[in-house]
């Protein structure tokens, strides 16, 4: 199943990024949604903000990012990249589409949905945010199901256990552990 754009699912936009409160997702996903504390002050949210547009969510968890279509790194609504995880021939290149992107004073992220190739089929979400007091807080949101087509379905078990390891190094990544800084001024 494919949305006529590439996508392989329908609902591009489906974790709504721009959203403070995600709204009902479509069925026959799993649903993911968690935030952490990351840091704050003014230092830390622009260091936030900076790094999230840049796929270093996903750049300081291991995987690394390409554009596919000429573009720059820095995300763009309709700008597909590969995403590769994994060593040499071993790498498991993951073709995405970037379907939303939010840049606001207080909240900035992006969403992107997976294309034909992709290992699973849905979209993840990276957003930054922060609140009255200063925090620094990130999120992540995912809609998570078996590729359409493809060897991969077969191994979809095995994925989801990926996808909760590289959850982890997501939520860890704008952190002081994760390289970014964590404090501000």
């Amino acid at each position: 199943m494919s949305d006529g754009t590439g996508l392989t699912y329908p609902a591009r936009g489906a974790t709504a990024p721009a959203a403070p409160l995600w709204p009902a997702s479509p069925s026959g996903f799993r649903r993911y949604e968690r935030t952490v504390a990351i840091g704050h002050g003014a230092d830390a949210w622009t260091a936030a903000r900076d790094a999230v547009v840049r796929w270093e969510v996903k750049r300081r968890s291991g995987f690394s990012v390409t554009p596919a279509d000429g573009g720059g790194l820095r995300v763009r609504e309709g700008g597909r990249y590969t995403v590769t995880a994994g060593p040499g021939r071993f790498a498991v290149r993951e073709p995405v589409e970037v379907v939303a992107v939010v840049e606001t004073a207080d909240r900035c992220g992006f969403a992107y949905g997976t294309r034909r190739g992709h290992p699973v089929s849905g979209e993840e979400a990276f957003i930054v945010h922060r609140d009255d007091d200063g925090r620094v807080l990130l999120t992540l949101r995912s809609l998570t199901r078996a590729a359409p087509a493809g060897p991969w379905r077969f191994f979809f078990p095995v994925l989801l256990l990926a996808q909760s390891g590289a959850r982890a190094r997501y939520l860890r990544a704008l952190t002081g552990n994760g390289g970014a800084p964590s404090r501000g001024a």
